[in-house]
């Protein structure tokens, strides 16, 4: 279990049977659970891999940078096992000890590296199609899925955007390439006007990324576009 596949090249699907880094996950999310945070376990990991794997998949990307795209997103916020300032760094030297104790070769372990690094908004960088991909990946999964917290008197303003997105898609249109984030907001939890109030960072990086990948960003809230 967490052995590359057979032609060397290592997959999401050997991470998901990988114990240590299963082990990573549970940990990390224990921890930004006990401190308040949303959701950033193995759900989280799951779907943003998928999500980054499928924007790469959609644009026409060759298949194993697509499955890069994948690797890096699933291990993208493992770091937070260590703490939350800086998980991005520490994500990325943890990524680094393992997959090189499996094998991957230095080409594929650098994408996948500073994608890791460069999904933070503060100061990320979408420095190429693997990076790009993670980063919206990452700033698209919005649901209320993502909620810890059981008391709702007791929400944040993170807490009740997160609770209030009833609905969530990503959809990629590589002919006119467009990426398009639809979320659907429950207005008596939380206001559109608080789903930007933290998250208009996000927006910008996604659409920064978006760019990187030869297509323009739309978010979609309630039906609305905006672009």
């Amino acid at each position: 279990m967490g052995e590359p596949d057979s032609d060397g090249g290592l997959t999401v699907a050997d991470l998901r049977e990988d114990p240590f880094i299963q082990s990573l996950l549970t940990s990390a999310n224990a921890n930004l659970d006990a401190a308040g945070y949303t959701e950033h376990g193995q759900r989280h990991a799951d779907r943003v891999s998928d999500l980054a794997t499928r924007i790469l998949t959609e644009l026409g990307y060759a298949e194993r940078t697509c499955e890069l795209g994948g690797v890096a997103a699933y291990l993208h916020d493992v770091g937070n096992v260590i703490a939350r300032d800086r998980h991005h760094i520490s994500s990325a030297f943890l990524a680094y000890d393992h997959l090189r104790g499996l094998g991957m070769r230095v080409e594929e372990l650098t994408p996948v590296l500073s994608a890791i690094g460069n999904h933070e908004e503060s100061i990320g960088v979408p420095v190429g199609a693997v990076a790009a991909a993670v980063i919206i990946a990452d700033k698209s999964d919005v649901h209320r899925s993502r909620v810890q917290n059981e008391d709702r008197a007791s929400f944040d303003i993170h807490d009740r955007v997160n609770w209030s997105a009833v609905a969530s898609d990503l959809q990629v249109d590589r002919e006119d390439r467009v990426i398009t984030l639809g979320i659907s907001i429950d207005t008596a939890v939380s206001t559109v006007m608080e789903y930007f109030e933290i998250f208009l960072s996000r927006m910008v990086m996604c659409r920064t990324a978006a760019e990187k990948l030869g297509c323009r960003f739309e978010l979609l809230i309630n039906g609305q576009r905006l672009s």
